[in-house]
């Protein structure tokens, strides 16, 4: 955790309503307005960079299938996630050109 002279301080313009609500949620939560945001910011972000860590993988994945050609069709895939489903040991099929 950050020590308190690392933190600096950020200022954030909310709607009027929305901070109301933020307001009504803090005090419900027992917790302060502070506390919400940051937990917010959080969540934001770190869903955020996950779903930019998958995009930078498909984008590589992409890369590769148009450098080699491999690829697996949609049926393929399908049969494989159709076994593993039902609890058979199934290894991922290989790709091919």
């Amino acid at each position: 955790m950050p020590t308190n002279q690392s933190i600096k301080p950020t200022s954030i313009k909310l709607p009027p309503q929305l901070r109301n609500r933020m307001q009504t949620l803090a005090a419900a939560r027992q917790r302060s307005v502070h506390e919400l945001m940051i937990r917010a910011v959080e969540t934001y972000v770190e869903r955020e960079e996950k779903r930019e860590a998958i995009r930078q993988e498909c984008i590589q994945a992409h890369d590769d299938y148009l450098r080699t050609g491999l690829h697996l069709t949609d049926e393929e895939v399908d049969e494989w996630v159709d076994q593993v489903v039902q609890g058979i040991k199934a290894d991922i099929p290989k790709c091919h050109v």
